[in-house]
């Protein structure tokens, strides 16, 4: 036995020799022996500690380390100057798989034999997908804009990062039924729902109810073997056999300390639900809860929007058609007192009035084209996009109005999510029709394009302009309609801006960054 204390050149102070067998027998990481076919041979204690004591069964079988071979056949591993580990996953006899980071390295005594130095790295690399799953999702969070499709990309971050069996995100209605938001892992029924109810109805207990009623994550180990024996979960016995799960864990979403919905996750059999687990899924559904809460508050800000655009619809009716009409009924009247009484009339008044009653009619006409043409199909019915949207709303404006358009449509307006183009539109929309209505124009310009990450807009005219920037004077339209298009802008984070051109008329200005949006303030198991 050479002495490494001696080798090394010490001055005199001899130590016992050590056996090199006893070192690898105390060594905290795993070393292993495989031969060419990549079978064990040998390995130290802390090798089949990791290996799930495998113990005597363990020489002769297939070892899951990946050998490469040189030009005569021997096999050999990376070398270690490169500072890279290999990962690979094994499936012990018993308990859950274990990720190994390894070494290969070819014995000089033997070449055909391969020693292997591995470790256990499954929590280190378990922590490092939690954390890419938390950023990615808030990734996602801040850049789609469909909830649905976010909750469903979240249900799938945990699901990977966790090597689950199965995830949902539920919430609850106003009447207090459950609805899927987004899950990953599991399969839907069209009649889960009607199944589930039945399920219910039969004295069935939904552990998740329990987490929404008290606000606080509830774990069931073996949940699936509990429900495999209540006959009143019969209706969903062949739902919940695929995929293959065992234990559940319900975790309450809560919005301003109310529990809103639950995420649920599914684990796979051998798995364990400990305290981690709990903050990581704690931690995912109080970003899934952030998007069903941003959701909840963008459909009240879309219903005020609609509310508000319908009470200036009806404003507007107010202010001019009607009043357009009572004159012309008022007119009407006169002549019809007159012929009843049997007077006489020049034929100058009859002409006048009824060329006054022809000119309110056309305007009474006028108007309700302008609402119509307001009403007409969104942006997104449009399959050309905003591009095309815009182009029809000025032909239709010239059609009717007699307006000349000049339309510069720039790049990048087809890479403008459908929301944010109907807000686009609408704004552009509201602009020209303030140019029919109070401008006296003759031309209107129209330029939009895609630049330096933002979208910019601008809608100009000849007519009489207004008296201060943004006064809201003639030419502006309604300040109710100015807000609009404000609250249209601000939403994504964006600004309008109306003011006077320099000759004649005014110029209203929409820039609005790519980014995001501004600060705002059918199925389920267990």
């Amino acid at each position: 036995m050479v002495d490494p204390a001696g080798a090394a050149g010490s001055t005199g102070d001899r130590r016992p020799a050590v056996a090199w067998d006893l070192v690898a027998a105390e060594l905290p990481d795993g070393l292993a022996v495989v031969d060419r076919a990549g079978r064990f041979l040998q390995a130290n204690p802390a090798a089949l500690r990791l290996l799930g004591g495998a113990g005597a069964d363990l020489p002769g079988r297939p070892s899951p380390f990946a050998l490469t071979e040189d030009g005569d056949g021997a096999p050999y591993g990376l070398p270690d100057d490169d500072g890279v580990e290999r990962v690979t996953t094994w499936a012990p006899p018993a308990g859950p798989r274990r990720e190994l980071a390894y070494r290969v390295r070819p014995l000089a005594a033997d070449p055909s034999l391969s020693a292997v130095a591995f470790r256990d790295v499954t929590a280190e690399l378990h922590r490092q997908r939690r954390l890419s799953a938390m950023a990615r999702v808030a990734v996602t969070l801040s850049a789609q804009s469909s909830p649905v499709a976010n909750l469903d990309a979240l249900a799938a971050e945990v699901l990977k990062a966790d090597a689950l069996t199965g995830v949902e995100i539920l919430t609850v209605d106003e009447a207090g039924d459950l609805r899927v938001e987004g899950t990953a892992g599991f399969e839907r029924w069209p009649d889960f729902f009607e199944r589930q109810r039945e399920v219910e109805r039969r004295g069935g207990a939904l552990r998740m109810r329990d987490a929404l009623r008290t606000a606080e994550p509830v774990v069931v180990p073996h949940r699936w073997s509990a429900i495999r024996e209540d006959p009143a979960w019969r209706p969903l016995h062949d739902y919940h056999t695929r995929p293959e799960w065992d234990s559940f864990a319900s975790v309450p979403l809560m919005i301003r300390g109310r529990a809103a919905g639950v995420l649920n996750a599914f684990f796979a059999p051998g798995q364990t639900v400990g305290q981690r687990t709990l903050e990581f899924l704690t931690s995912m559904a109080e970003q899934a809860a952030i998007a069903v809460d941003y959701r909840a508050l963008l459909q009240r800000e879309r219903n005020l929007v609609r509310r508000e655009e319908r009470q200036r619809l009806a404003r507007d009716l107010h202010d001019s058609i009607v009043q357009q009409v009572f004159s012309i009924g008022m007119q009407a009247k006169s002549l019809e007192v007159h012929a009843q009484r049997g007077d006489w009339l020049p034929a100058e008044s009859v002409h006048r009035v009824a060329g006054e009653i022809g000119v309110l009619s056309q305007a009474v006409l006028e108007d309700l084209q302008a609402m119509v043409h307001e009403l007409r199909p969104s942006v997104t019915a449009w399959q050309g996009g905003l591009e095309e949207a815009v182009r029809a709303l000025a032909g239709r404006t010239a059609d009717r109005t007699g307006l000349r358009f000049a339309l510069t449509i720039g790049a990048g307006l087809e890479r403008i999510e459908a929301e944010m183009a109907e807000d686009v539109y609408r704004i552009v929309a509201e602009a020209v029709h303030n140019v029919v209505k109070h401008a006296g124009a003759h031309r209107v310009t129209v330029r939009s394009a895609v630049r330096d990450g933002r979208l910019r807009a601008t809608v100009s005219d000849d007519g009489r302009g207004i008296g201060a920037a943004g006064s809201g004077g003639s030419g502006t339209g309604s300040g109710h309609g100015l807000k609009i298009m404000h609250e249209r802008a601000a939403r994504w984070g964006g600004s309008v801006v109306v003011e006077p051109r320099r000759r004649r008329g005014t110029l209203v200005r929409l820039t609005v960054p790519l980014g995001g949006r501004a600060a705002m303030s059918a199925d389920g198991r267990g």
